[in-house]
């Protein structure tokens, strides 16, 4: 019976320990994803900014500039890419809307994200685009990949539609959860003119003709969480200027806008418990049941190789008994 006992639990302990490896290095991998349906948005603000008057063309400054950031999952679009792509799909369609302080639209700005559900690296499809122009990223854009590692990334740049290494800086603690801290520097690059103008009757070809160009460089902050590979807040030191042409009149260049775009606080603390969450449930496939079961499948080894060494034991000889002693 021992003996038995010992079998069925030699069986549990090579299960077990065979399943730790499984689940952490071919489980997880095809478990973790973003889900295709995904909806998120983020409301960033830069205060006492800098914002361009396109009736006086001249630059004022302004209590605050708001900037709603969305994306959403297109399930549709996903779903078509993946019958060719062969692989799991997410199709990301956000869109960057700015604000000024009187509430009147400065900038509108859509895009199309396509990517690899469980990679987060880019999957070029039909569609992919920055404000309605066809565009090839390299690189992530949004969000890292899962269980992110202490180096440089390529990023990809909406504005400039170039990627570039976003530096890894160095770990540290936000808000009680441990981060990897990322920066990249956009240097001044010319870039297109929104397809979306905030003056009804002004349009980018409109501008173009008169010569003036539009730059454009940021600092950019991110510090993201490392085994979820969301960021659990961001920055930008951006900044923006009209250059040149007949429409700035004797003005070589005008601020268009420059702010330190911040997070605001009530979404910083949705996202920090989100990412908190997110990050348990990544502990519990990458350590917690791995170990666990490890842990558990020693135990029963021992325990095995304990019964089947009491099974082995001779029982005590009726020789070896000691004879009574007769008064």
């Amino acid at each position: 019976m021992r003996r038995k006992a010992g079998l069925i639990l030699l069986a549990l302990a090579v299960f077990f320990a065979a399943l730790s490896p499984l689940l952490r290095w071919y489980a997880f991998p095809r478990l973790a994803k973003i889900p295709a349906g995904q909806y998120q948005d983020m409301v960033l603000e830069a205060k006492d900014a800098t914002l361009l008057d396109y009736g006086t063309m001249k630059a004022r400054k302004v209590p605050k500039v708001t900037i709603v950031q969305t994306l959403k999952g297109n399930v549709e679009a996903s779903e078509k890419i993946e019958k060719t792509a062969g692989k799991d799909v997410v199709v990301w369609d956000g869109l960057s809307y700015v604000v000024g302080p009187d509430g009147k639209m400065v900038s509108r700005i859509p895009e199309r994200y396509i990517f690899d559900a469980h990679t987060q690296e880019p999957v070029h499809a039909t569609g992919e685009s920055v404000d309605g122009d066809p565009v090839k990223r390299q690189g992530i854009e949004f969000k890292w990949p899962f269980l992110t590692e202490k180096r440089d990334y390529e990023y990809f740049d909406a504005q400039t539609r170039t990627s570039a290494p976003i530096h890894y800086k160095g770990t540290q603690d936000f808000r009680g959860v441990e981060v990897y801290y990322f920066e990249q520097t956009v240097p001044w690059t010319k870039v297109r003119f929104p397809k979306t103008m905030p003056v009804e009757g002004i349009t980018p070809e409109s501008v173009a003709k008169t010569g003036t160009t539009r730059w454009y460089t940021t600092v950019r902050k991110f510090w993201v969480e490392p085994l979820t590979g969301a960021p659990v807040y961001g920055e930008e030191i951006h900044k923006e200027e009209l250059r040149g042409g007949t429409l700035l009149g004797d003005r070589d260049k005008v601020t268009a806008f420059a702010g330190h775009v911040k997070m605001r606080e009530d979404y910083i603390d949705y996202t920090v418990d989100l990412v908190k969450s997110n990050r348990t449930l990544v502990l519990l496939m990458t350590s917690y049941l791995p170990w666990g079961f490890l842990t558990l499948g020693v135990l029963l080894l021992a325990l095995s190789l304990y019964l089947e060494a009491r099974g082995r034991r001779p029982a005590p000889s009726e020789a070896t008994q000691p004879e009574p002693v007769n008064a």
